[in-house]
């Protein structure tokens, strides 16, 4: 896997009616295709949740081959968990499979599968938001819907700051480790070979140059802050004003009827 393939954090410019929603509708979307993933209980659900996702990426233009690659980096913890699953969970009558210890019974298999579309479907639909959306309109989405929040003196646009910066960093720290090992390479740094515990010390050289770039990445944008002014948001204004047009609305009660739906299959499914 190269370090190419984490693609969290990036965002596809294009003029989609995904890419034209509101941020805040498309992060109530999101929100609620979580809850309806979490209240999915059978495989109609998670059909139903699957093609969802499918026609966002259809619609938006990105392409399966990028969620694809960001799911990549995942693919260990996404076996791990299944395996666990697989192995610990129990059920009544026999097990379909009894090897010394290891017993296989067929709620595991059922759980194992149900996490796994679980897991991949949860973060897909969460690089679908950072894909279509760009940073400075996802903070801006956040701060309107945390707005309620400054009430109770929470700094609302600092933490919408502080997520969106970290979101959009992601992938510039990546691709200064990619230089960094590549540099390290040419020097008869070894990286690939040797067992788990090798190639985890020989990243060990990485992270005193890669915390020495991230330092000095974050000391510069401090200073491009402060020279053009900025000290939070108060009193601040906005160019681009967020307003909610049909789509928005039409995505917000279709989330909602995503998780009746859900509820719906839950009741009358027998998967």
């Amino acid at each position: 896997m190269a370090l190419k393939d984490i693609t969290l954090g990036q965002y596809f410019p294009g003029n989609t009616i995904l890419h034209r929603l509101d941020p805040r509708a498309k992060i109530l979307l999101v929100v609620f295709y979580i809850v309806a993933l979490f209240l999915a209980k059978n495989a109609f659900g998670y059909l139903l949740l699957a093609a969802f996702l499918t026609a966002a990426v259809l619609i938006s233009k990105v392409g399966f081959k990028a969620v694809i690659r960001g799911m990549r980096p995942i693919v260990f913890i996404v076996i791990f968990t299944g395996v666990l699953n697989l192995l610990y969970t129990t059920g009544a009558g026999e097990p379909l499979v009894s090897i010394g210890f290891v017993r296989i019974y067929r709620e595991g298999i059922r759980t194992a599968i149900f996490m796994v579309l679980r897991i991949m479907l949860l973060i897909s639909c969460t690089f679908m938001l950072t894909y279509t959306t760009s940073p400075i309109r996802l903070t801006d989405g956040l701060e309107s819907l945390l707005g309620p929040l400054k009430k109770l003196h929470v700094p609302i646009h600092e933490l919408a700051m502080m997520m969106s910066i970290a979101l959009r960093f992601i992938p510039t720290l990546i691709e200064e480790t990619d230089k960094i090992m590549s540099a390290q390479r040419a020097r008869g740094a070894d990286f690939d070979s040797g067992g788990l515990i090798d190639r985890a010390k020989a990243l060990i050289p990485l992270l005193v140059p890669l915390f020495i770039s991230a330092f000095r990445r974050a000391d510069e944008l401090a200073v491009a802050m402060e020279c053009r002014c900025y000290h939070g948001g108060e009193g601040r204004t906005k160019l681009m004003q967020l307003k909610y047009a049909l789509p928005d609305y039409g995505a917000i009660v279709l989330g909602a009827g995503l998780c009746a739906a859900v509820l719906l299959l839950n009741r009358f499914g027998t998967l």
